[in-house]
């Protein structure tokens, strides 16, 4: 992601400034269901800021994980994975299939590797050997050498 990557939605510049609340009024509720709504925008940089923005908070209704799953199934690879972030937030079992079938694509976002990471499940250990070694930048090797180490240990025999 490009350092100066910003939504095209001033709303949603505002709630990653944390200048608009999302919970503990009738008003944030508000702001909130507009945030989900930016999830299913037409501008991919809008879905991609509101699905990460939605994905990074503590708020967990029946709403947000619906809006998350949706998203999870977006064309944009990127805002899938932040969905997929969120969702192992969430429910690690309710996104561990779907992360395990992103890992299987032929391009992966970094919340998906995220998304392993927290799982930490030995089901996703096939996809993530895919992508070990295979990235220019060693910060995601390193996410991706980390997820394995987790599924793995998950994975080993307890003494």
């Amino acid at each position: 992601m490009k350092d100066d990557y910003w939504p095209n939605s001033d709303f949603l510049g505002m709630v990653a400034n944390d200048e608009v609340p999302l919970a503990g009024s009738d008003a944030a509720e508000h702001n909130l269901r507009l945030l989900i709504a930016f999830t299913r925008d037409p501008d991919v940089s809008n879905r991609d800021w509101a699905t990460m923005l939605l994905s990074q908070q503590e708020i967990d209704t029946p709403e947000v994980r619906q809006a998350l799953l949706a998203a999870a199934e977006d064309p944009d690879v990127d805002v899938r994975a932040e969905a997929l972030e969120g969702l192992a937030q969430r429910d690690k079992e309710l996104a561990r299939p779907l992360v395990e079938r992103e890992l299987g694509r032929d391009e992966c976002g970094y919340g998906a590797f995220q998304a392993a990471l927290t799982i930490a499940h030995p089901s996703l250990l096939d996809g993530l050997r895919k992508w070990a070694g295979q990235f220019e930048e060693t910060w995601w090797n390193s996410l991706v050498e980390d997820a394995l180490t987790a599924c793995q240990l998950r994975d080993a025999p307890s003494d």
